[in-house]
């Protein structure tokens, strides 16, 4: 049974060009200029075997990355952006941005005024103050710790600055 050709890839001699240029280069990502060369080579008229054995990947990946340039050529995109990988779909988000910000104005508020017997807020002390108020209904200790860390909030020095040492 006869095999069919992979799909022709025509290069400009702009993008021919940036194609070489982000190979070149010292600081572009391995992924990347791996990605040219294939493109490279596959607009140099090789098949998906051929490109797999002269660059020492599998054939699924000069493949794809032929087809991946192919159809992204009437987007409105660099080379670069051509190369990339496509956004990927992760879980749905489980807390609406109006529970996250209840959630730091809470770690910025001093834990008396919830009756709460503690010098400063930590993770557990504001998962269970948020859980009890019911603005969220079950949330991880060290998902709050997460959500702090990357606002940068600090509610343990927060503390220091509304009640100093005396």
């Amino acid at each position: 049974m006869a095999r069919l050709a992979p799909k022709v890839l025509n290069l400009n001699d702009c993008e021919r060009d940036e194609l070489q240029q982000l190979i070149n280069r010292h600081n572009t990502p391995q992924q990347i200029a791996l990605r040219a060369k294939i493109v490279l080579l596959a607009s140099c008229g090789k098949n998906h075997r051929e490109i797999a054995r002269t660059l020492g990947v599998g054939v699924d990946m000069a493949r794809l990355w032929r087809n991946r340039w192919l159809e992204t050529s009437s987007q409105e995109l660099s080379v670069t952006q051509r190369l990339q990988d496509l956004e990927r779909v992760g879980a749905p988000v489980k807390f609406s941005m109006e529970q996250v910000i209840e959630l730091f104005a809470l770690a910025c508020s001093p834990p008396d005024e919830y009756g709460r017997p503690i010098s400063h807020w930590t993770p557990r002390e504001l998962a269970d103050e948020i859980i009890k108020q019911g603005i969220i209904e079950s949330i991880s200790v060290r998902h709050v710790g997460r959500l702090l860390e990357e606002a940068e909030l600090k509610p343990h020095a927060y503390s220091l600055l509304v009640n100093p040492p005396l």
